[in-house]
């Protein structure tokens, strides 16, 4: 499996499948986990495509900084694996944390990025949730980060999350260093020049000028979402009733819905 070199010691682990002259799709993990939580999906996007994905820096197999273990620098990562790889603008799909991701390299980047799938993004948040924000980044630098960072985890789950994806996150939050996890939740939410809390993230992502198709389980923040669309192709679909991972809960249909709107760009 290859390593890309990508800032300073910085090495990313990715993965490399399907035709390797197809329309590349870059997938993008979120907080806490690693590209294996695409496992469900790429074999079916790879008939397609070629399908990257990285882990990011401070999980799975890629390096692990002291400081930078932030979106934005993630962003830049992926802004030079794809330049290293030589590929033409991506359509680059991020659950939660990864949504962010990806949006920071749509605008920061956009020749990069051909069109984005976000999947119940780690944006859009409300005053009332983001007042916990803090009390949580304190868990996180505390002595027993491992155990505040599963409490957080519990929000992503419902009835509708099999146990096997709920006990595959809890085992993939346990690998991680704590403080890649204090650090990249603090730089989503309450750090200078986080987006993931309104109006933040209106102004932010108002600023994305590709076709978005945007996924997520509350209908609340899909309708907000609708408002800061700018392409005409955008899309906002909402799956009532799943839980945060829904794509990996319902991976054909998820499969189903992204290359249908590809397929309709």
């Amino acid at each position: 499996m290859p390593y890309a070199e990508v800032a300073g010691d910085v090495r990313l682990f990715y993965t490399d499948d399907g035709d390797p002259g197809g329309p590349p799709l870059l997938l993008v993990h979120g907080w806490g986990t690693d590209s294996h939580q695409w496992s469900w999906h790429i074999d079916a996007l790879a008939a397609g495509h070629r399908v990257i994905a990285p882990d990011l820096r401070g999980h799975g197999y890629s390096s692990v900084p002291e400081t930078g273990n932030t979106p934005r620098m993630m962003a830049e990562d992926l802004h030079h694996l794809i330049g290293g790889l030589g590929l033409p603008p991506v359509i680059a799909v991020g659950h939660s944390m990864g949504a962010q991701v990806v949006s920071f390299l749509a605008v920061e980047h956009p020749e990069r990025v051909r069109a984005l799938v976000t999947v119940d993004p780690g944006y859009g948040m409300t005053d009332r949730i983001a007042r916990r924000f803090p009390e949580m980044i304190a868990g996180l630098r505390g002595a027993h980060a491992h155990a505040v960072a599963e409490s957080i985890d519990e929000w992503c789950t419902n009835a509708a999350t099999p146990a096997v994806i709920r006990r595959w996150h809890k085992r993939r939050l346990y690998g991680m260093p704590p403080h890649v996890l204090a650090e990249a939740f603090e730089a989503m939410f309450t750090a200078p020049g986080a987006i993931g809390v309104r109006p933040a993230s209106d102004d932010y992502l108002a600023r994305r000028r590709c076709p978005v198709l945007s996924i997520w389980s509350d209908s609340g923040r899909a309708g907000w979402e609708a408002g800061l669309l700018k392409d005409r192709a955008s899309k906002v679909v909402c799956w009532e009733g799943s839980g945060h991972r829904l794509h990996e809960e319902r991976p054909a249909e998820f499969v189903h819905l992204v290359r249908g709107w590809l397929a309709a760009l």
